[in-house]
């Protein structure tokens, strides 16, 4: 089996940060976005992955190759970003007849990763939501069957979102509806071909697919739920999260994660703060709040922040959406 994380996307809610970093690799919870989806699989059997990149995509590359150098890995570029669809079909040469587990670039959820490997049946992920207007939607059957799958309903009729997770069994055949697709121009929203127009017409054809349920469903896609999903996933941790450091002066409050090679002195860190190495800081209160790498902090409150890396902040308390390389001082 073979994994495919499609990443070539700008990751346009989360700027200023993606003008200088991929999505996937914004700090999270003492990881990134991508470590957590490529662990979550090492662990449960996979070990080889296609990553469709585009936007930023050397760096990408240069961090998978250097955080998991044993890793049996391909790189696709995505160079016209023309939907999930697009992005799958570029893989299929590496693909051949084996099959395939797909993950969204930016989809971290809690579910049995191994028992839907095992899975006789081609899968796909769901999660009820409120509003499915801006989801692709399954409606479901009583035995857990796909029978109709529609992109961004217009009136829905089912709440269960596609969360981005697939487990695809007939490949080849995935591969021969989306050469169908592209070339006959069908299923385009927006210049884009999507997924669920592929998987829908395998349906009408005769395949089946399963649905399963993901626990939870870690939204990455803005400040605001990548803050929340951040303090999630650090008290799912617990105790994992050692601090074998001396920090003078200053009171840990649990859950943090603070990477290697950081100075911190007279200052409060946590709860719910993410760290990035190599960083400074000096008279400050960080809470609920994720710090870039190499990030100098001095005598500021911050709270539900995000600071990119080499990023300078000095003065007085704010919330505040700070992109990479910015140097910022509120006063003397």
């Amino acid at each position: 089996m073979k994994a495919i994380i499609p990443l070539a996307g700008a990751g346009t809610k989360l700027r200023p940060h993606t003008y200088t970093q991929p999505k996937a690799l914004i700090p999270i919870a003492g990881k990134t976005i991508l470590s957590v989806i490529v662990e979550q699989l090492l662990e449960n059997g996979i070990h080889e992955f296609i990553f469709v990149i585009g936007y930023l995509g050397d760096k990408i590359q240069d961090y998978i190759n250097k955080k998991y150098p044993e890793l049996k890995c391909h790189f696709v570029t995505q160079n016209d970003r023309k939907g999930t669809g697009h992005a799958i079909w570029l893989t299929k040469d590496i693909v051949n007849d084996d099959e395939i587990f797909i993950v969204y670039g930016d989809t971290i959820c809690d579910y049995d990763i191994k028992a839907i490997i095992n899975s006789p049946h081609s899968e796909i992920g769901v999660r009820r939501v409120d509003d499915p207007r801006s989801f692709g939607v399954a409606e479901i059957g009583d035995d857990r069957t796909v029978f109709r799958l529609v992109e961004k309903p217009l009136i829905p009729k089912s709440n269960m979102a596609l969360v981005g997770v697939f487990k695809i069994k007939e490949s080849q055949s995935l591969y021969k509806t989306l050469d169908y697709c592209i070339e006959h121009n069908i299923g385009t929203i927006d210049g884009e071909y999507h997924l669920t127009e592929a998987l829908q017409l395998m349906i009408d054809d005769g395949a089946v697919f399963k649905s399963f349920k993901v626990n939870n469903w870690f939204d990455c896609g803005k400040k605001e739920t990548l803050l929340e999903t951040n303090a999630i996933l650090l008290k799912g941790q617990k105790g994992s999260l050692t601090y074998n450091y001396q920090f003078p002066n200053t009171v840990i409050l649990p859950p943090v994660s603070i990477a290697e090679g950081c100075k911190i002195e007279n200052s409060i860190i946590g709860p719910n703060a993410t760290i990035g190495e190599h960083s400074t800081i000096n008279s400050s209160i960080v809470s609920n709040s994720i710090i870039g790498s190499f990030a100098v902090l001095e005598e500021v409150v911050l709270k539900s922040s995000i600071i990119g890396s080499d990023a300078f902040v000095r003065g007085m308390s704010q919330s505040l959406n700070i992109g990479d390389n910015t140097d910022i001082d509120f006063g003397k």
